[in-house]
């Protein structure tokens, strides 16, 4: 996976994230590498700084189960600007899962089950599980992230 800092002809800053060059270079020419806060098609490699690969450590609290597919029918998910502080890079992450995943409440263990298991379609769901339901479904295999509680009226 390479990480590449873009910028659209309205010098918006962001992040892709591709396979390879040649998939980026593949991606722009067929116009499906878009700026996320203007749309414009028009985008260029910039340079960039180092990407560290460390694991983010968070507390625990919310469940949120997404499959590689659901993740990456997102459009914008990647566009989350880190530059900008890790305050405000929280502040995008929250509104995007927000907005993009399913609020199943304390039904999250039962969803997720199913999803994992072909038994309800395939998507980015959050909601609630105690402990002992989210070390059951690691056991069984299911990829959930335990994340704090995400409330819109926490982004000020």
């Amino acid at each position: 996976m390479i990480i590449f800092d873009l910028a659209c002809q309205h010098d918006h800053r962001f992040e892709g994230w591709f396979q390879s060059r040649d998939e980026f270079d593949s991606q722009l020419s067929r116009g499906l590498v878009c700026c996320p806060d203007c749309g414009s098609p028009v985008v260029r490699r910039i340079p960039s700084a180092l990407h560290l690969g460390k694991q983010l450590q968070t507390p625990a609290a919310a469940p949120v189960s997404a499959s590689t597919g659901a993740l990456a029918s997102v459009p914008d998910a990647t566009a989350i600007d880190a530059r900008a502080g890790a305050r405000s890079a929280y502040r995008q992450l929250t509104a995007m899962l927000l907005a993009r995943c399913e609020d199943v409440g304390p039904d999250f263990a039962e969803e997720a089950r199913k999803i994992h298991y072909l038994e309800a379609p395939d998507r980015a769901i959050r909601g609630e599980a105690s402990a002992e339901e989210y070390e059951a479904l690691r056991e069984e295999g299911v990829e959930v992230l335990r994340l704090p509680r995400l409330k819109v009226e926490d982004l000020h």
